[in-house]
């Protein structure tokens, strides 16, 4: 049997091995620290094997795969952030196969040089354990409208300043920390805010939780998974005033609310929880031509390091010093031609 290491973000990955098993193919996932290196021998010490393929899940940080342009392995990126971080796109020119969580950046990933068929829009999904309470819609409801998640001025000053407009307007609103499901049952509306215009993952949390969800209306494929008025309702994040009648018309229509909230969830269920976003990451892997995409990779190795990589390790030397030493060196150890 084959093995496919997955490091770092686990993503669908435990949705995946039951997937893959028939086709001859075990999945292994090893987390690690978010500042930790990985040469080809330190991958194979982690996981214990050397692996038939790899997966690095999209931890947010440097890049942690030293040697990645020599790896003897198909090498996949799956990619969640590339709305904060504009290098993804270069950097996934080292890797013989992408995922793009956000399809409207598929286009920044296919002119760095990427072929398009390497590249698989991955959007966000639902956790198996995102789901309706054991009461259902009929819940007791303890807000009218329930955000959950970092209320910081320092640090998310415009989500902040909606926030505290928010609660000035609709004394049943409350902004939450903490874990999310619970709050999702217990309100009439979730709320969420996408700062960085991104298809984020609160919106599949949501909906997988039975929620009547109202969300920004940000593209990145979003009109093509769930329809407006439907499965969910959206606002323009420029418009508060309009998000506020919205919001006041939905907490006059109860009925309404519950049956957008189940349009929703059957959405998610048939086609965005982990399960599914497994499925389609495996009939795309097992189709492509995994040897001859090592062998290319391989043979333009000096070009990838000289081109893609080692200008990533010398930026991030400097960005990052208490990081230098071990990306200093990756930068000089270039592939002979």
């Amino acid at each position: 049997m084959k093995r496919l290491a997955w490091l770092a973000n686990p993503l669908f990955a435990p949705a995946l091995a039951p997937v893959l098993a028939p086709h001859g193919w075990s999945v292994a996932h090893v987390h690690v620290p978010a500042h930790r290196f990985f040469t080809w021998d330190d991958l194979v010490s982690a996981f214990g094997f050397a692996p038939d393929a790899l997966v690095y899940g999209d931890m947010s940080v440097p890049p942690m795969l030293l040697g990645l342009e020599r790896y003897p392995c198909p090498t996949v990126f799956a990619c969640v952030d590339s709305h904060i971080h504009a290098w993804y796109p270069l950097y996934a020119r080292a890797f013989d196969l992408c995922l793009v969580g956000l399809c409207d950046h598929l286009p920044e990933f296919a002119g760095q040089g990427s072929d398009a068929a390497r590249l698989l829009w991955s959007p966000p999904f639902a956790a198996a354990a995102d789901r309706p309470g054991p009461e259902g819609p009929d819940a007791p409801k303890r807000h009218d409208m329930v955000f959950v998640g970092k209320d910081d001025p320092a640090l998310t000053p415009a989500r902040s300043a909606l926030l505290a407009r928010l609660r000035g307007r609709f004394p049943g609103f409350a902004s939450l920390t903490g874990p999310y499901r619970q709050a999702f049952h217990e309100a009439r509306l979730v709320l969420n805010i996408a700062e960085h215009r991104d298809l984020n993952y609160r919106v599949f949390e949501a909906l997988g939780c039975g929620a009547c969800l109202v969300t920004p209306r940000i593209g990145h494929g979003q009109d093509d998974l769930f329809c407006d008025g439907e499965d969910l309702f959206l606002y323009d994040q420029e418009d508060i005033e309009g998000l506020c009648r919205l919001v006041e018309t939905l907490l006059a229509d109860p009925a309404r609310c519950r049956r957008v909230a189940a349009s929703g969830l059957a959405k998610v269920d048939a086609g965005h929880r982990a399960a599914h976003r497994a499925r389609t990451f495996a009939d795309w892997f097992l189709a492509q031509p995994l040897t001859d995409l090592v062998q290319t990779r391989r043979a333009a190795a000096a070009k990838l390091h000289a081109r893609v990589l080692r200008p990533l390790y010398l930026h991030w030397a400097e960005t990052a010093p208490e990081l230098a030493g071990r990306l200093l060196a990756a930068a000089k150890d270039a592939p002979k031609h």
